[in-house]
């Protein structure tokens, strides 16, 4: 089993409420728009991390993370990438990837709305876990918490706070 913290738009800010809950997880799983290096060094320092660049993010974060990241955790099949849309709105690239991989679980950010979706056509679970910085439209920073076990999803939890 392993315990996860899925963050997305961070836009730079990585403080309290997010830092107290890495004690708490084995990963930390980031969806882009980590904002700058410092984010990205702070992350690496404290937990395993899987993470993709967003459209935000500059040359010194690119040349260190993917734009895609497709992996297995634990029996779960993963496909990770910042700007991919939703269930009946993906991006036709990542469309056709999410067809052909199949992976169970589909993870983007960029929206800086949280949603968790199941897409029947596909077979897979959507997952956004909204932003948890403080740029941007959104009332509330947000993200996720889950352990996986088996393949399976568990345990999910949406932390939020007011902006």
């Amino acid at each position: 089993m392993k315990k996860i913290l899925l963050l997305s738009d961070t836009h730079s800010l990585l403080d309290s409420f997010v830092l107290s809950h890495v004690d708490t997880v084995d990963e930390i799983w980031h969806a882009g728009d980590l904002g700058n290096t410092e984010v990205m060094d702070k992350l690496e320092s404290l937990k395993p991390v899987r993470m993709v660049y967003g459209n935000i993010d500059g040359k010194e974060i690119r040349a260190h993370i993917p734009k895609i990241a497709h992996f297995n955790c634990e029996g779960l099949e993963v496909y990770m990438i910042h700007i991919g849309g939703h269930p009946r709105r993906y991006e036709p690239t990542v469309k056709s990837d999410l067809a052909k991989l199949k992976p169970d679980v589909f993870i983007s950010g960029h929206s800086h709305i949280l949603k968790v979706q199941y897409d029947k056509n596909l077979n897979l679970l959507h997952m956004n876990p909204g932003a948890a910085g403080r740029h941007g439209f959104h009332h509330k920073r947000t993200f996720l918490k889950f352990e996986i076990s088996e393949g399976k999803i568990e345990n999910l939890v949406i932390v939020e706070k007011d902006k």
